[in-house]
């Protein structure tokens, strides 16, 4: 899909060597510059897996090269400008400051390169009085409100499970990287594309901020349910979870008949979302009381003859025995590795990105890419 697009990423950790990544997956050639002393910090997340890297390294940076440059030199700055002399995006996620000392600033870059498209990922945003901190994932989610609004109710606030802001940051860069391309086509000029973890977390966080900013709604943590929709959460089965999504008064009077309990459709505190909404415990405990009583599998079994989504609350050993990610292809085999990874999410004409390769070594390409 990218193969005449060259990517040359300064990242770390996930943001930015995730989103070179993505385009890396679409065939485009990702150069990796890195440190000479010890590369990406994300190479020692976690215990060696191969070659003394982390397996979360190995993963997150496949498909890629990697040179080594001291960019605190001026010979390096000036290898890594030859780099971006035939490069068509540059993603960089360095700390905030630090590309202006060195003299690698978008501004600066691009009037060098005026192809280019100078994608920066910071954490707080490229302006206001924070502009200048650095950011994690954690920190994203905490300021941004989600940590707030994430956990169950008589619980404290809970960080959501994954890095969605890191890889939402990274999916935005992306976008911007692609749509910027298209500009240029146009124009001939590149320019500088910036995307924020906050930004990516206030965005994610967007409907409970229009709730509060329009209707004065402070958003509280639910666990599983729904702000805006009864009942749309997990219950528990005889032997584990399940979660029913039952988003619309139809989707409600099916699962009715399903529980058995067609009267409930007609009964006035649940005849409608805005009734369920007001009388939401009371609901809960009668259809938590219903569901109690037979195995997760028997349920399921009937909401999906009713056409009723749910699906069961499965674990990561237990997803990955189902045969609906066996037919999805999703997990390859990396090969002449033994690793198997999980794909990109998006197929072209039936075809998903291969993954071609583990992380790269630690300047592993330096003959390659960089002029002695």
């Amino acid at each position: 899909m990218l193969q005449n697009i060259r990517v040359i990423e300064i990242g770390q950790v996930l943001a930015g060597p995730y989103a070179s990544t993505i385009l890396a997956d679409l065939g485009a050639d990702v150069v990796k510059v890195e440190k000479p002393n010890g590369g990406d910090d994300a190479r020692h997340m976690g215990a060696a897996f191969k070659h003394g890297d982390s397996l979360h390294f190995l993963d997150i940076n496949r498909n890629k090269a990697s040179v080594t440059i001291d960019l605190k030199t001026p010979a390096g700055v000036e290898q890594l400008h030859k780099l971006l002399e035939t490069a068509d995006i540059l993603i960089h996620n360095m700390r905030p400051g630090v590309v202006d000392t060195l003299g690698i600033d978008g501004p600066s870059v691009c009037a060098r390169h005026p192809q280019l498209i100078y994608c920066h990922i910071s954490g707080f945003g490229a302006r206001g009085p924070m502009q200048m901190l650095p950011a994690f994932e954690p920190v994203a989610q905490a300021f941004s409100g989600i940590l707030s609004i994430n956990g169950n109710p008589e619980g404290p606030p809970a960080r959501v499970g994954v890095s969605i802001v890191d890889v939402g940051t990274a999916m935005w860069t992306v976008i911007g990287a692609l749509a910027a391309l298209q500009r240029r086509s146009v124009s001939g000029k590149g320019g500088i594309v910036n995307t924020s973890l906050l930004e990516t977390a206030l965005g994610w966080a967007g409907p409970h901020i229009a709730g509060y900013l329009n209707e004065g709604r402070v958003p509280k943590r639910l666990g599983t349910a729904h702000p805006h929709l009864v009942p749309y959460q997990t219950f528990d089965a005889k032997d584990g979870a399940i979660l029913i999504g039952a988003g619309n008064d139809r989707l409600f009077a099916r699962l009715c008949k399903a529980l058995g309990v067609p009267e409930w459709i007609t009964d006035a505190r649940f005849s409608g979302n805005r009734a369920r909404l007001d009388n939401r415990e009371e609901l809960i405990a009668l259809i938590n009381e219903r569901i109690g009583q037979q195995p997760r599998n028997v349920w399921i079994a009937k909401f999906n003859e009713a056409g009723v989504p749910c699906g069961p609350v499965n674990t990561i050993p237990e997803v990955l025995k189902d045969r609906q990610i066996a037919e999805l292809n999703i997990l390859q085999e990396v090969p002449d590795t033994g690793v198997t990874l999980t794909g990109l999410p998006i197929s072209f004409d039936g075809e998903r990105p291969k993954i071609r390769s583990l992380g790269p070594q630690l300047g592993q390409d330096n003959d390659k890419y960089l002029a002695r």
